[in-house]
Order: C-alpha cells, then structure tokens, then sequence
C-alpha cells in the first residue's frame, strides 16, 4: 500500500487553543462522554500518535469538553470530542 502526500497536508497550518497547535482544517465527530473515554482509552492501549493528547477543557466550567486530535493512516486531521453537558455545545 503507497500513500503520497496530499496538497492539503503539504500546506498544513494550525491554530493555537489551550497551549496546543490544533490541526486546520480538520475532521470532527462529537461523541458522548462515557463513548470518548472509552475511545481515549482504548487509543492509548494500542499506542496511538496523537497530534493532541486526549485531555479536558474547561473542567468545571460551562462547556466542559474533552478532545483529542490524530491523524488518519492518510494524513487526514481527526477530533473527537465530547461534552459534559451536550446542552453546552455553543455555550458561551
């Protein structure tokens, strides 16, 4: 199986959020929290390369979420991502 680089990944940018570089653009599913742990976790297990490591925003606050970034095996930028309350998705 060959892969070459695609135009989008020799042109990769990032914006800075929380102290990490966040992949631009990217791909993202919302999951619920008990699903995304499990994901994390299981992720870990099996040694995944994060871009960001699995962890919580705002813990605590309104729109707690937890996110992690990968890449998929052709270079596509990947977020998972879940609240603690769903209803606090586009809180403010």
């Amino acid at each position: 199986h060959h892969q070459a680089k695609t135009a989008a990944q020799e042109q990769a940018l990032s914006n800075p959020v929380d102290g990490h570089d966040v992949p631009v653009p990217h791909f993202g599913v919302v999951l619920e929290w008990e699903t995304w742990e499990a994901l994390a976790e299981r992720l870990k297990e099996k040694g995944t390369r994060f871009v960001i490591e699995p962890y919580v925003r705002f813990k605590g606050q309104v729109g707690e979420q937890a996110t992690m970034f990968l890449f998929d095996p052709c270079g596509n930028a990947l977020e998972f991502k879940a609240f603690k309350d769903i209803g606090q998705m586009f809180a403010k």
